[in-house]
């Protein structure tokens, strides 16, 4: 069912409001609803404890300690491989291992048997672990959520532990395979030296030379310094090319899937390769973020693994060409120190042909002990250095505390739960109340009544007003000055009205609180001076008896079946110029067409003694008693009462009366609540214009007793009421 088109003008914000305002108790029930249900939820929910560890990581620069060092910066490329590195199996399988959490965790689970290492790393990593980087810094903050606390803070220690022996092992493996091949070449050239002594020794001997210094041989002629600085030259390239066989070696030693990690190391300088794994990380951050919200086979998602697939076979075919390269530079050296060889063992013969002098052979070999002492030296230091730079403490990864067993759970956490289901239920809660204002097909107000009805509202009644009984005095006039408004409109309407006119109050369905109304008008056009008799011809359910305090028989039943006189039946002065006959002992008695005729002369004999006859009569749909009434009288009031029929009830109602041949003189709308709107604000505030101060502050007094939801209405002036 479609709301009414109560209006062509789109409903205002202040409208919106007033819904909220009108359904608060409806939004506030949703609200404690959710909340009560998440509170229970988070209560029941298992609880599990953060335990949190900071680990402060920089990227290592590559630099040995007797060289220039640049200051180390921010690479986000590099902390997002550190961040899969530190959730890696590499990682957490010995964490496993050694916590033994393939039995704990198959324990807090309620599982009998240990679970396997690659069940034990899914649960790990997808509900315990969440490793996150704080914006711009260097920090990596590794959480563990548990169930035991302890157990919490073990595993983030164990993580941190096993990732710094990781990233110490991985910064010195390098220096550790340059070291191995250094002392393997220095005991080489101690073996040679050696050698070359023994030769030195063997000639001097043969020669029966005798005072030579072996350090630094006699001859000073061009062509043995040239000799010198060749074999000079020679042992600086030898030992570039063992450096470049060591790059080389230990390059290929590493599997290509571990090759890309080189790069932001600084093991690898290629820009292009650089530059080709920051657009591979980029891509994989794509297909990340696709994945997460796209469904595996959505274009957009297919298009970015493509593209992600294409960077990486060029990244893996530009690592395929640095290690070519770096081969066919290690072969490239290796091919200077062997030709430099062949030109020095070229010179050296030619020295020795060209040379008559019986010492040449002895300098020779003089020379070249001078030279592998000297290469010896230079290896020596070299293997120095390297191991003083070794032993400086490598720090590129700092442990900043140490995780301790938290003291509270951190989920489910109540003051989240709470705030969410708090929105949640306030969201819920406007949405039911504008879904039911959506669907409420009821009139809510004066302007939805006389556009749909055609017919003027002469009285609105405020729900205080019908919520006492007729004959209660509260001590305000006020309470009294919508009966009496609604009096004086009736009597504008019906310029002509003369004395013994008739009126019955109508209304489409029962519980209306038209009996209530009609009373409290008679009562009202009583105390205006005006002879007023009031009859209660609802014989079935009569209900003015039990307001007025009157006894119910004899009445009109028991008139109309000249059971009972006039005399009888009529109570006298319940009220100031009010007189009032019941509905009488009905006992299924009914208003035919006999009884109609009867009725009919009835009130033409009343109409001397009274001023206004009014009718208590029951709801015009589905009682026959009602129609009959409203042929007879000459005024029909309908009541409609705030938001409770349907508009069709209304007009239904409506439309009968109209086939009786009878116009609606009024429109009364009933019970509207305080908070009602622009309604009750042009209708009903300014009642209390009409009360002295002290009476309106008695007045709300008893009505807090009453009713404590009830607003205080008592104002200093009001303008005059509007209709």
């Amino acid at each position: 069912m479609a709301r009414p088109d109560s209006s062509s003008e789109t409903a205002a914000l202040p409208e919106f409001f007033q819904v909220l305002r009108q359904r608060k108790f409806l939004i506030l029930l949703v609200m404690a609803l959710v909340v009560g249900t998440a509170a229970v939820v988070t209560a029941l929910l298992p609880k599990w404890y953060l335990s949190t560890i900071n680990i402060r990581v920089e990227k290592p620069e590559g630099k040995v300690v007797f060289e220039n060092q640049a200051n180390n910066y921010y690479d986000p490329y590099f902390l997002q491989d550190q961040f899969k590195v530190i959730q890696s199996p590499k990682i957490l399988n010995p964490v496993i291992e050694n916590l033994g959490l393939n039995r704990r965790i198959a324990a807090l689970l309620g599982a009998s048997a240990p679970y396997p290492t690659d069940v034990t790393y899914e649960y790990l990593t997808k509900k315990m672990l969440r490793v996150e980087m704080p914006r711009n810094t260097s920090l990596l903050e590794v959480n563990v959520f548990s169930r035991d606390a302890a157990l919490a803070a073990a595993i983030a220690n164990e993580i941190a532990r096993a990732y710094s022996e990781d990233r110490i092992a991985f910064a010195t493996a390098e220096q550790r395979a340059g070291l191995d091949q250094l002392r393997r070449e220095l005991a080489g050239q101690e073996r040679a030296v050696a050698t070359q002594r023994d030769l030195v020794e063997k000639l001097r001997a043969q020669l029966n030379i005798s005072g030579v210094n072996l350090v630094t041989p006699q001859g000073g002629d061009i062509e043995i310094e040239t000799l010198r600085q060749m074999q000079n030259t020679l042992v600086a390239l030898r030992v570039d090319a063992i450096g470049r066989r060591a790059r080389y070696e230990n390059f290929k030693k590493i599997p290509e899937a571990d090759r890309a990690n080189l790069v932001n190391s600084e093991l690898i300088t290629d820009t292009n390769i650089q530059n080709l794994l920051q657009a591979y990380l980029v891509a994989d951050q794509n297909v990340t973020r696709l994945r997460s919200r796209l469904g595996e086979a959505h274009p957009e998602l297919i298009t970015a693994t493509d593209n992600r697939a294409k960077i990486r076979e060029q990244l893996d075919a530009q690592l395929r060409g640095y290690e070519n390269g770096l081969e066919i530079s290690c072969k490239e050296a290796e091919a200077r120190v062997a030709e430099l060889e062949k030109q020095l063992e070229e010179a050296r013969a030619r020295q020795i042909t060209s040379s008559t002098d019986r010492m040449r052979p002895f300098e020779e070999a003089v020379r070249k002990l001078d030279d592998e002492t000297r290469l010896l030296s230079t290896v020596k230091l070299v293997l120095r250095q390297r191991e003083i730079d070794y032993q400086v403490p490598k720090r590129t990864i700092e442990i900043l505390n140490t995780a301790e067993p938290a003291r509270r759970a951190a989920r489910p956490s109540w003051p989240l739960n709470l705030t969410f289901a708090f929105l949640f239920g306030a969201v819920l809660g406007v949405g039911a109340a504008v879904l039911i204002e959506f669907f409420d097909a009821s009139f809510r107000g004066v302007a939805d009544v006389e556009r749909r009805l055609q017919r003027p509202v002469l009285g609105v009644i405020p729900a205080s007003a019908t919520a006492r009984r007729p004959n209660e005095d509260s001590g305000d006039p006020a309470d009294a000055e919508p009966f009496r408004v609604l009096q004086t409109n009736i009597s504008l309407a019906r310029k002509d009205a003369a004395p013994g006119r008739t009126l019955v109050m109508l209304s489409a369905g029962p519980g209306e609180g038209k009996s209530t109304t009609l009373l409290r008008l008679a009562r009202a056009m009583g105390e205006a001076g005006a002879r007023v008799l009031l009859i209660d011809s609802d014989l079935r359910r009569p209900t003015q008896h039990q307001l007025t305090g009157a006894a119910k028989e004899p009445g009109l039943a028991d008139l109309l079946q000249g059971k009972a006189t006039l005399d009888d039946v009529t109570r006298r002065s319940i009220a100031p110029n009010l007189d009032f006959i019941p509905c009488g002992s009905v006992g299924g008695f009914t208003l035919s067409l006999l009884y109609a005729d009867r009725l009919k002369a009835l009130l033409a004999g009343l109409g001397k003694s009274y001023d206004r006859i009014m009718f208590d009569a029951p709801p015009i749909i589905g009682v026959s008693d009602a129609s009959v009434i409203t042929s007879l009288v000459d005024d029909v009031l309908l009541l409609v009462q705030y938001r409770r029929n349907p508009q069709s009830m209304v007009v239904r109602a409506q439309q009968i009366i109209a086939g009786l041949h009878k116009e609606i003189l009024g429109i009364v709308l009933n019970r509207v609540p305080k908070n009602a709107g622009d309604d009750y604000g042009y209708y009903t505030n300014n009642y209390a214009y009409y009360s002295s101060r002290d009476v309106r502050r008695r007045s709300r007094r008893h009505r807090s007793g009453r009713d404590r939801d009830d607003e205080a209405d008592a104002r200093e002036t009001f303008t005059e009421p509007e209709r």
